[in-house]
């Protein structure tokens, strides 16, 4: 690395690393293994080149070992640190669901959790600074692209958080596995904050008391609860699914 590059972080797998480039990331270069060939490669040197970042071919051992054998797809990128978020940046946009994530500490689920943000269009996600995965080169790989696409912030207290967005006339849902409120019956109003607990811990009390309204999600008695991922993937979809009809209805009228 040179002087530049002292402060890189990593970003691999093939989607990840495109994402990265059409989000404007800022690349100090990309790491290519020696043989990768096909329409992926030539497209990832034509991005690579209309912005100026220089694709390097070397050993697929040196990747391997520059991502502690991480399933890199023989593509890893050396970029600027990732910018997270402030809370009143993603507020400054008028979001219309937010997505806070209590305590998630594995990387992996993270990722998944973002890059279904990205796809449902959840405007911001929040995440604490202590205690929780942050967006590490595991957690951007497993969001295939998707943590370009969202705005993430860190803050200090989600309790504190919860109660700011309140005030700001936010409705709080909880996911809880024993919550008494089904999803297909829960009623909520927006702009909509989803928080999704812990993969061990969940919501933790302190959290749980800011929510509005507790939501389970219907699971058979041999597998009654979900992963983290999953229960915010089923969640996110149900809001979607409610906004687009709400939308269809409002058409309608027209």
């Amino acid at each position: 690395m040179d002087k530049k590059e002292g402060g890189a972080e990593l970003v691999y797998g093939r989607h990840a690393v495109k994402e990265a480039l059409l989000a404007g990331r800022s690349l100090y270069k990309i790491l290519v293994a020696r043989g990768l060939g096909g329409a992926f490669f030539h497209e990832l040197r034509s991005l690579a080149a209309s912005r100026s970042v220089p694709v390097q071919i070397v050993p697929a051992e040196a990747l391997d070992r520059l991502t502690a054998r991480g399933v890199h797809q023989g593509c890893v990128a050396l970029v600027s640190p990732y910018n997270y978020a402030s809370l009143d940046e993603i507020l400054a946009t008028h979001p219309s669901c937010l997505l806070v994530l209590a305590y998630i500490t594995d990387p992996r689920n993270l990722g998944a959790i973002l890059r279904t943000a990205a796809a449902v269009g959840v405007e911001g996600v929040i995440i604490p600074s202590r205690r929780a995965a942050g967006l590490t080169a595991e957690a951007l790989k497993a969001s295939a692209g998707g943590a370009e696409h969202v705005k993430v912030a860190r803050v200090t207290n989600l309790a504190q958080t919860l109660r700011y967005l309140k005030e700001q006339g936010f409705w709080v849902l909880g996911a809880e596995a024993d919550a008494k409120v089904s999803l297909w019956e829960a009623e909520w109003n927006e702009p909509l904050v989803v928080v999704i607990g812990g993969e061990d811990t969940g919501l933790g009390k302190v959290v749980r008391r800011e929510c509005d309204v507790l939501v389970r999600i219907p699971t058979t008695a041999k597998m009654p609860c979900l992963n983290a991922s999953v229960a915010a993937a089923v969640i996110l979809y149900e809001v979607l699914r409610r906004q687009m009809k709400g939308k269809n209805a409002g058409d309608n009228l027209d």
